[in-house]
């Protein structure tokens, strides 16, 4: 894998004359790492802000580490997706991390969170207020919710054995996880651009989508452009509307949605065994939903 220094001369840094004025008149003694965007800002999680242990070997925790911004990997109408390389300079000890980034409220469109925050009780009547009527600070909350879910999803779900992401650490509202694609930093695809052994991929959702079930989740907006396939291993990605289908008043609907929306991808494309009925109803049962 590319060392940090290597990656850093693919970055490219937008800089007006305002920043290149700053930046000339920086003292020298500023306390920046010696190369790199910012050190890493793993020591600023507290142990539960952070994955569970234990630690994958690949994740660099080493507090002289240094992030480095490589590019934006995808954008969204809540949050963007960043490619970020954090490693020990002049070291081996690089890892790639995919930052996802919650918007700030003046940028952010949550245009589904009614449905899906009506399963998430809030203790204080004042946020309550606030996140109903959209208010700056209501925005905010709304976003440290989303992020919060969104983490502890991935938590919860890497330590099942569901295939997702292994979810490093949170600040405020950003999201460090683990970046699935190869080593020189290409994110793996979407299922929606992936047309061979559709078969397999196909059991492994159905097996992924039934454990989420048994927990009484469901993922909310599952479809083919929020599952990537890496060495023909499908991973589910995009988890902040994840609903406790339990508690949530329709929370049922969320699973036929799901299983309609993937069922359908499958089976328009010659998979015999995708059925949207079929996977509703296993997914009904598996969450003891009837």
């Amino acid at each position: 894998m590319p060392k940090p220094s290597e990656h850093r001369r693919r970055g490219k840094h937008a800089l007006d004359d305002d920043d290149v004025e700053w930046l000339d008149n920086t003292p020298a003694d500023l306390d920046g790492p010696p190369s790199g965007d910012r050190w890493s800002t793993w020591d600023l999680s507290s142990p539960t802000e952070r994955g569970p242990r234990p630690h994958p070997e690949w994740l660099v925790t080493e507090l002289a580490a240094v992030d480095t911004e490589l590019g934006i990997l995808k954008t969204g109408k809540e949050a963007d997706v960043h490619l970020l390389s954090r490693g020990v300079p002049d070291t081996d000890r690089v890892c790639l991390l995919a930052a996802k980034r919650y918007r700030s409220a003046e940028h952010r469109l949550f245009h589904r969170d009614a449905g899906y925050l009506e399963g998430r009780g809030e203790r204080d009547s004042r946020v309550s207020r606030a996140m109903a009527s959209r208010s700056r600070f209501g925005k905010e909350m709304i976003a440290g919710q989303w992020a919060n879910a969104e983490f502890q999803a991935l938590c919860r779900l890497w330590s099942m054995g569901v295939p997702v992401p292994y979810p490093v650490q949170i600040i405020g509202t950003e999201i460090l996880e683990e970046f699935i694609g190869t080593p020189d930093g290409f994110a793996a695809p979407r299922l929606a651009a992936v047309s061979e052994g559709l078969a397999d991929l196909w059991e492994q959702l159905v097996e992924a989508m039934a454990a989420l079930a048994r927990e009484g989740l469901a993922h909310g907006d599952l479809s083919p452009y929020n599952i990537l396939v890496h060495e023909e291993r499908l991973v589910i990605i995009d988890l902040p509307q994840i609903v406790d289908v339990v508690a949530h008043p329709v929370g049922a609907e969320f699973l036929d949605r799901d299983a309609r929306n993937v069922a359908t991808w499958f089976a328009a494309r010659g998979v015999t065994s995708a059925d949207a009925g079929s996977l509703a109803s296993l997914l009904r049962a598996e969450a003891r939903l009837g």
